[in-house]
């Protein structure tokens, strides 16, 4: 059983140990039920159009792990973002284009090695299936430049029950 917590508070308790490395983000499938399948409209979304940039541009913008985790879709080593243990208030935001995904308060601790969160900013997130693993995962991308984030999985704690376990080098994090 793994104890979940977020600043000190007690979250509850949930079923199984979560394992190391890949199979702690991958280890767990989202139900269509749970999870909203619907991507936001573009044209709702905040300077879309000047974040739709070529690969070749996003590899000048960004680092190489951020650069293969965003637009590659890899997934970064467990317990090596400093974003895993941040608790201060703020919002953590996309690292390629900068549009807040999720607040402080829907973070939480895991155990998982990778930030985790119950919620996100509602039209932050677009949403599609991935088979890299064989079993279907829910993944999840910035909804306004399509950087892949991570992957959503049904052991998060309550109300949602959900866990967006997000690779550290694809967010950044600013102060409230």
């Amino acid at each position: 059983m793994t104890k979940l917590t977020r600043r000190g508070a007690s979250l509850g308790l949930i079923g199984g140990v979560m394992g190391a490395g890949l199979a702690a983000c991958g280890g767990g499938q989202a139900k269509e039920k749970k999870v909203n399948n619907r991507n936001p409209d573009p044209a709702a979304i905040p300077d879309y159009d000047k974040w739709q940039l070529s690969n070749e541009e996003w590899k000048k913008r960004l680092p190489a792990e951020a650069y293969a985790v965003l637009r590659k879709e890899a997934t970064e080593r467990a317990g090596t973002s400093p974003l895993e243990m941040e608790e201060r208030d703020g919002v953590y935001a996309c690292a390629g284009c900068g549009f807040d995904l999720f607040r402080a308060e829907a973070k939480y601790h895991s155990g998982s090695g990778w930030p985790s969160f119950a919620d996100y900013i509602p039209g932050a997130l677009g949403f599609k299936t991935d088979f890299k693993l064989v079993v279907p995962r829910k993944e999840y991308h910035c909804a306004r430049c399509g950087g892949h984030q991570g992957h959503v999985f049904e052991d998060g704690p309550p109300p949602t029950g959900l866990r967006y376990c997000n690779n550290g080098v694809a967010l950044t994090f600013k102060l409230a």
